[in-house]
C-alpha cells in the first residue's frame, strides 16, 4: 500500500474514534424504498437481512417490513404500524412518528441498489472487524490449540462468500450447454449419470440423483422412511465406482441432518444393514462370533467412509445450509440427507405451521441449487390416509402438502399392501414394498417394488436374486463391497478386543457428530 494511503487511512476520523462503518442515511432510504415500490422490495429482501442494519431500530423495522411481505400482504405504513404492535416493538423504534418520517424519505426506489450496495458494504466491513477482533483475542492468548491461523482463514473465506449470487445467461449460452450434455450423453449413455443410490429399479427410473434435486421421501410413522433413507446414504457412500483423474478411489461425502435419532442410533442401524446382522439380537446382546466379526467389518467400512452426522433436535434450516456450505469447502459434498422435515423449525415466529413448512422447503430448494447436491429430504404423510378404502398414497396425503408438492424435484411414496406384522400373509407379500413416484419433475412417474427386510433394517431390489438371498443368508466372508476391509479373525474374546482390531485400520475420523 502506498504510503499516502496509508497516511490517510490512519487519520481517518472512524478509525481515531473507532466508529463502527454505518451509513444511517442509507438505511433509512432502504427502508423508504420498500414502501415506495414492491419490486424494489422483493429485491431488497433477497439482498439484505436484518443483520445487516447498524441501527437496531432499522433492523427491527426492517424485519417486521419482511414478516408483511411474507404474509403476502402489502407493505405499507399501516401494515407497518400494526406489524411492530404485534412485535411489542412500536415504542423502541420512535413511534408512528418516526415511521411518517421514513415513508416521505425518498420519493422513488430509482436508485435503491445503490442504498443497498452501501448498506452491504458497511455490514461487511463490520464482519470483518469482528473476525479481526476475534482473532486477535485468539492471538492475545498464544493460540493454546493452533487453531487462529485455520479460523481466520475459515471466516474470512466464508465472509466473502456470502454474496455469491447467479448469473444472467443468454439463451444461446444455455442452448450451447444443453447440446454439449447431449453429446457428451450420446458418447456414453453413464456420462450425465447421477449419483448411484445402490437400488437398480430406482437408479433405472431416476437415471442417479441428479445434482440440485430436492427430492422427497414420505411415509406414515414406522413404514421404513428413515430406513430407506439410511440405505441410499450407506449405499452411496461405500460406493468406489467414482475415480480421482489419477485413478484413485474417490468416495462421495454425504451429510445427515436427523432431528429424530441420535447418531448412535443410526450407526447401529447401519452396521447392522452392511453386516447383515439381526438388529433383535444387537438390541439384546446376543450376538454369537460370527455376527460379531461382520460388525467389525461392517465398522471398518463405515470408518473409511465420509459420512458426517449432524443429530441436533433443534436445526434450523438455515443453521443446515451453514454447515452444509462449511462441510463443501473443507471435505466436498455430495448428498445431504434430512429426517425428517415436520420436525424443523424456523427459529422465528410465524402465522401457522403451513407457513412454516413452506418456508422451510423453499429455504431446501434454495440450498439443493446453491449447493450443488441432491437434498434427500423425508417427511410424513397426514393420517387421513387411514380413513380413506385405498390407502394408496397420493401427494395430498403429504401433511403440510401445499408448499411441499411445489418446492420438491420427485415425490416419492413408501406403500405396503400388506401390514408386515400380519403372520396370516405369507412373507413374501408381507415384505413387498411399493416406492411408488409420484412426482418427477425432469421424468416420468413410476414405481419400483422393494423388499423389506426387517431384522436387518434394509431394503433390497425385489427382482434382485442374489442380493436378496444374501440378506437372507449372511455371507461368513467379506463380500468385498468396500476393498480396504480386511478379514478380522475372531476368536475365544471380547467384543470390545475384536472391534478394537479395526479401530485404527484407516480410520481418519471423517465420521462426524
Amino acid at each position: 500500500m502506498p504510503k499516502k494511503t496509508e497516511e490517510v487511512n490512519r487519520n481517518h476520523p472512524n478509525l481515531k474514534t473507532r466508529q463502527m462503518p454505518q451509513h444511517l442515511a442509507a438505511e433509512k432510504a432502504v427502508l423508504s424504498c420498500v414502501i415506495v415500490d414492491d419490486k424494489a422490495a422483493s429485491e431488497i429482501f433477497a439482498a439484505l437481512e436484518p443483520d445487516d442494519f447498524f441501527s437496531r431500530t432499522h433492523a427491527v423495522i426492517y424485519e417486521a417490513m419482511r414478516s408483511i411481505a411474507f404474509k403476502n400482504i402489502p407493505v405499507d405504513l399501516v401494515t407497518i404500524v400494526q406489524q411492530l404492535e404485534e412485535m411489542g416493538e412500536l415504542g423502541d423504534v420512535g413511534g408512528v412518528g418516526y415511521l411518517t418520517e421514513i415513508a416521505g424519505e425518498m420519493p422513488s426506489a430509482a436508485n435503491f441498489k445503490h442504498y443497498v450496495g452501501i448498506v452491504k458494504k458497511n455490514a461487511k466491513l463490520r464482519k470483518i472487524i469482528g473476525i479481526g477482533n476475534k482473532m486477535i483475542d485468539l492471538a492475545y492468548t498464544g493460540d493454546p490449540d493452533d487453531t487462529v491461523l485455520n479460523t481466520a482463514e475459515k471466516e474470512i473465506f466464508e465472509l466473502s462468500g456470502e454474496n455469491d449470487s447467479g448469473e444472467v445467461k443468454d439463451i444461446r449460452t444455455a442452448t450451447n450447454n444443453v447440446l454439449d450434455r447431449l453429446e457428451k450423453l450420446a458418447a456414453d449413455p453413464k456420462a450425465m449419470r447421477g449419483i448411484p443410490t445402490g437400488f437398480a429399479g430406482l437408479n433405472r427410473r431416476l437415471n442417479g440423483l441428479q445434482r440440485s434435486d430436492l427430492i422427497l421421501i414420505a411415509a406414515r410413522p414406522g413404514q421404513g422412511k428413515t430406513s430407506i433413507g439410511m440405505n441410499i446414504v450407506q449405499q452411496v457412500a461405500l460406493n468406489r465406482e467414482r475415480r480421482t483423474e489419477t485413478g484413485a478411489v474417490k468416495p462421495y461425502v454425504c451429510a445427515v441432518f436427523s432431528l429424530e435419532m441420535p447418531a448412535e442410533q443410526l450407526v447401529k442401524r447401519m452396521l447392522c444393514s452392511i453386516g447383515k446382522v439381526d438388529m433383535t439380537h444387537v438390541n439384546a446382546g446376543t450376538l454369537d462370533a460370527g455376527e460379531w466379526k461382520r460388525l467389525a467389518e461392517a465398522k471398518a467400512k463405515l470408518d473409511k467412509s465420509k459420512i458426517f452426522i449432524f443429530d441436533s433436535a433443534q436445526t434450523t434450516p438455515m443453521e443446515l445450509l451453514s454447515r452444509c456450505r462449511r462441510l463443501k469447502r473443507e471435505h466436498g459434498l455430495d448428498l445431504v440427507m434430512v429426517d425428517y422435515v415436520q420436525l424443523m423449525t424456523t427459529g422465528k415466529r410465524v402465522e401457522s405451521r403451513q407457513l412454516e413448512i413452506s418456508e422451510i422447503t423453499r429455504t431446501m430448494k434454495i440450498a439443493a441449487r446453491e449447493l450443488d447436491v441432491p437434498i434427500l429430504l423425508l417427511s410424513q404423510m397426514s393420517r387421513d390416509i387411514e380413513k380413506r378404502t385405498s390407502r394408496r398414497p397420493q401427494m395430498s396425503d403429504l401433511r403440510e402438502s401445499g408448499a411441499i408438492e411445489q418446492d420438491a424435484d420427485i415425490i416419492m411414496f413408501i406403500y405396503r399392501e400388506h401390514d408386515m406384522t400380519d403372520t396370516s400373509v405369507e412373507p413374501d407379500k408381507r415384505d413387498k414394498v411399493e416406492l411408488i413416484i409420484a412426482k418427477h419433475r425432469n421424468g416420468e412417474p413410476g414405481s419400483v417394488d422393494m423388499r423389506w427386510m426387517g431384522k436387518y433394517i434394509s431394503f433390497v431390489d425385489i427382482d434382485n436374486s442374489s442380493a436378496t438371498a444374501q440378506m437372507q443368508a449372511p455371507p461368513t466372508e467379506n463380500t468385498g463391497m468396500f476393498d480396504g476391509a480386511e478379514e478380522i479373525s475372531i476368536r475365544e474374546t471380547s467384543a470390545a478386543e475384536i472391534l478394537e482390531q479395526n479401530a485404527d485400520d484407516g480410520d481418519d475420523g471423517s465420521l462426524g457428530y
